[in-house]
């Protein structure tokens, strides 16, 4: 069985768009009228961003505490690649630079109060 999609809501459709594009090595498949879009990542799997005013509610969506998506990075490099390149995007709020995480390396970062981790595969060199 494959994850078909996860739905995110945000308040800023066309940011999240911009972040996912730009830096998380999505692709834009539709845009509808800045309310709601549609990603793919490559590997049969769709972001679906989800306009907080199709809840009907003016406010940032709250997530529940230490909710988070992660990316997986092929190295400690690549994380530091991905670190300096969303230190450039205004409005995200970093909880440290990439450091040691359990047992990996990587960071997190928010957009809106969505929490994202970009870390290196901790099970890359395991049998799966």
């Amino acid at each position: 069985m494959n994850l078909n999609h996860i739905n995110l809501v945000v308040k800023d459709v066309n940011r999240a768009v911009h972040l996912f594009e730009s830096h998380l090595g999505f692709n834009l498949i539709i845009n509808r009228k800045s309310k709601m879009a549609v990603l793919e990542n490559g590997y049969n799997f769709a972001l679906v961003i989800w306009g907080q005013e199709l809840n009907h509610k003016e406010n940032t969506p709250e997530y529940p505490e230490n909710f988070h998506i992660g990316f997986y990075q092929k190295d400690e490099q690549a994380v530091w690649e991905i670190y300096e390149k969303l230190k450039t995007e205004a409005d995200l709020q970093f909880e440290s630079e990439p450091k040691k995480i359990r047992d990996t390396f990587g960071f997190y970062f928010f957009f809106e109060k969505l929490m994202m981790e970009i870390s290196v595969d901790p099970f890359k060199d395991t049998i799966r």
